[in-house]
This record gives C-alpha cells, sequence and structure tokens, in this order.
C-alpha cells in the first residue's frame, strides 16, 4: 500500500514539525510554503516546555540546535517613581534539572531552518514558491489550486500557514483582524556586559512600554518592545534609517537595567501591529483542518504561540493513529471523528491562551504613574506564586 499524500501548507514553525511526525507515522506528507525558502523575518523566541516536549520526540532536532538556555527570569521597573526588582525567578533552570528540558532563547529564522533540515532528512516533500488559491472538496481527497496555475490532490489537507491563512479564507472566507492597540519593535543587540556569561531572560516595565528580553547566544540578546500607538500592519517590516534613528533615540533608550543600551546598539529592527482574528467554532470542514496560527492566532505576550502549534500537531498525529492505526486513506468520516476530537481537546486551551496572552499586553502595557505602579504590584505578586511561573514555562 502506498504512503497516504497529505498536503501540509505552510512551512513556517507548525508545517515542517507536524510533517516529520506524519512522516513518522508511514504518512507521505508535502510541504507546500508561499515563500520561496524559509525565511530570515522574526525576531529571537523563546521555547517553553510544553513545546519542547513534543519537538523532543524528534530524535536528534532539540540537540542539533544552537540552545542558549534560561538559567533565570528578570523583572523590573524602569519607573523613576518604582525603580527596581519586581520579581528574580531561578525555576527555568530548576525545571531543566528536574526534566531534562527547559525555556532557552533562539532566533526564529535559525529555528525554522533547522526543523526544515529535519523534516527533509526525514524524506519530507517541500515544495517552494507556492500559495494557496483554491480547495476542492472531493470525496476521497482535496484537490488544491495554487496562485501559478499548478494542483495537487491529497488524501487530507492542514493549514498551517498562519495569521495570514489562505487555507483559513478558504474554508470560512474573510475575517478581519482586530487590531489590540499595541504594536511591537524589536530586533538584536550585542549582550551588555554586565549580562555577559549570564543566561537570563528579562522583562522590563515603564510608563507606556513594555520590553523583553531574550539572549539567543554568548553574543547576542533579542528584544521586543510593546507600546501603544494608532493601527500599525500587522505583517513584520524593517524600519527605515528615519524609523530606527526615531527609536534608537526615544525614551525607551534611556531605560536602566540595560534596556536602554540595547535599543541604543540595536540592529535588524522590526515593527508590527498586534493582531487578533476573530475566535472560530471550529478549525475543519471537509476533510480540511487548521491548525496553529491558521486556525488561533495569538498575541506573544504569553510566548506561546509556536508552543501552541506544537500541541496541535502532536494531537493531530495521534489521533490519526488512535482512529486510522492501519495508515489507509481515511474516511471524511473518519477525519470527522478526528477533526471533532482535536478540537474538543485542544480548542478550550488554545482559546484560554488567546484570551490571556491579549488580557498580559492590557497588564503590561498602561501609562501614568498610578497605573504603573498597580501593574507593577500586580506582577511581584504574580511572580510570587510557582504555581503562576510554572504555568507561564508551559510546565502547568
Amino acid at each position: 500500500m502506498a504512503p497516504i499524500r497529505v498536503g501540509v501548507i505552510g512551512a513556517g514553525l507548525a508545517g515542517p514539525v507536524l510533517a516529520t511526525m506524519l512522516k513518522q507515522s508511514g504518512y507521505e506528507p508535502v510541504v507546500c510554503e508561499r515563500n520561496p525558502g524559509p525565511s530570515e523575518a522574526g525576531i529571537a523566541i523563546a521555547l517553553q516546555l510544553n513545546g519542547l516536549r513534543i519537538l523532543s520526540q524528534i530524535p536528534g532536532l532539540l540537540e542539533s540546535m544552537p540552545r542558549f538556555f534560561l538559567d533565570e527570569f528578570h523583572s523590573y521597573s524602569v519607573m523613576p517613581e518604582d525603580l527596581g526588582v519586581l520579581a528574580q525567578l531561578d525555576q527555568p533552570k530548576k525545571l531543566r534539572e528536574e526534566t531534562g528540558l527547559g525555556p532557552f532563547g533562539i532566533r526564529r529564522s535559525v529555528l525554522q531552518k533547522k526543523i526544515v533540515e529535519f523534516a527533509e532528512q526525514a524524506g519530507v516533500e517541500f515544495k517552494w514558491g507556492l500559495k494557496l488559491e483554491q480547495l476542492e472538496q472531493l470525496s476521497d481527497g482535496v484537490t488544491v489550486t495554487f496562485a501559478d496555475g499548478s494542483k495537487d490532490t491529497f488524501s487530507f489537507v492542514v493549514g498551517c500557514d498562519g495569521l495570514h491563512s489562505n487555507t483559513r479564507k478558504c474554508l470560512f472566507g474573510e475575517s478581519p483582524a482586530d487590531y489590540t492597540g499595541l504594536c511591537q519593535t524589536g530586533g538584536y543587540a550585542p549582550t551588555p556586559e554586565r549580562l555577559k556569561g549570564k543566561h537570563i531572560g528579562i522583562n522590563l516595565f515603564g510608563d507606556g512600554a513594555h520590553m523583553t528580553i531574550v539572549p539567543v547566544d554568548d553574543e547576542t540578546m533579542g528584544f521586543a518592545v510593546t507600546q501603544r500607538e494608532p493601527e500599525a500592519k500587522e505583517t513584520w517590516r524593517a524600519l527605515d534609517s528615519a524609523g530606527v534613528e526615531a527609536f534608537k533615540c526615544s525614551p525607551v533608550s534611556q531605560w536602566a537595567f540595560d534596556g536602554g543600551e540595547l535599543v541604543r546598539n540595536a540592529f535588524g529592527i522590526i515593527k508590527y501591529g498586534l493582531y487578533d482574528r476573530p475566535e472560530l467554532k471550529t478549525w475543519h470542514r471537509g476533510r480540511v483542518i487548521l491548525i496553529g496560527d491558521a486556525a488561533h492566532p495569538t498575541s506573544p505576550h504569553l510566548g506561546q504561540g509556536a508552543n501552541q502549534s506544537f500541541e496541535d500537531a502532536d494531537m493531530l498525529v495521534k489521533l490519526l493513529l488512535k482512529h486510522n492505526p492501519s495508515g489507509e486513506d481515511p474516511s471524511t468520516a473518519t477525519l470527522e471523528v478526528i477533526y471533532s476530537e482535536l478540537e474538543k481537546l485542544r480548542l478550550p486551551r488554545s482559546s484560554e491562551m488567546v484570551r490571556g496572552a491579549r488580557a498580559q499586553g492590557e497588564k503590561r502595557v498602561v501609562s501614568g504613574v498610578e497605573e504603573c505602579i498597580k501593574r507593577n504590584n500586580y506582577f511581584r505578586e504574580l511572580w510570587s506564586d510557582d504555581k503562576n511561573v510554572h504555568a507561564r514555562l508551559g510546565a502547568a
């Protein structure tokens, strides 16, 4: 029996991981990606314990990555009226010692290239430069039409094509993006002398802004500054020279606890608006399903976007093995059972994460001394509870 061909739309983070796990399970995934190759876009991300548990199922993947493990998370207020420590936590190191897995910082572009590389080594086929335009549902398959006019037919299709998902649009029509009122400006900078040799992730809280900092290697840190602004485009885009200069001279450039130094010395600066999509009640139609940001796009304030997409991929493969153990071409009725069970298991958790991330953004970015001190006290109390910290690290 020939392996069942599965169309995986999108080669960001979820797509290659799903494809590798499908290949390991006896399927024949084909990854179709609109971009001509792996992207250099994006900034640093921190992989959390829940996502790492999934990636550890791909032999050798985590060990091959340039992991910069985080030992601690520090949070500071840079408000002159409340200057100082909000929290200093060593749970990341403790988790790594207890479980063998622990949060680490990595450039998004490096992570994508590595998971694509491992997928290709596993025998996954990638088709670059193919943008999905149409889906035609058949009784025993799905025909995909691409922007160049070419077509391909698969047993079933999984849309992993992110925030701007064409798969989602084909299934459910256009859905207007909802601007959260927040935008981020981020990039990389040389590690300040005080932080060299230290494995610390940092949050800085100021008046009208929040900054998160993640080291990606011994010499470099990634950062993102979140602020309230009139509506900004949701796509990553490099700032022009005037925008870079304005950012490097902004009030954030004078922040304490190394934040200002990072801003003044930054390179590779990008800016993007933070958007939500309307919550879907179902992620599938017929033989096609969405996972990851295509199904439940989230703002980045909980650091769970990639990690949640890995959970989706893992659960989908587990349910395929449960309900289609023979690996034969699944009927539409079988896929309906699989997809419905996936939604039952994953929709409540992902919806909670989306709402929680948006709420975190609202709490982090406030203006005025009184409101900022209230916020600081909220986070002091939140991070004094180990249960909350473990949940934040994906360990709950």
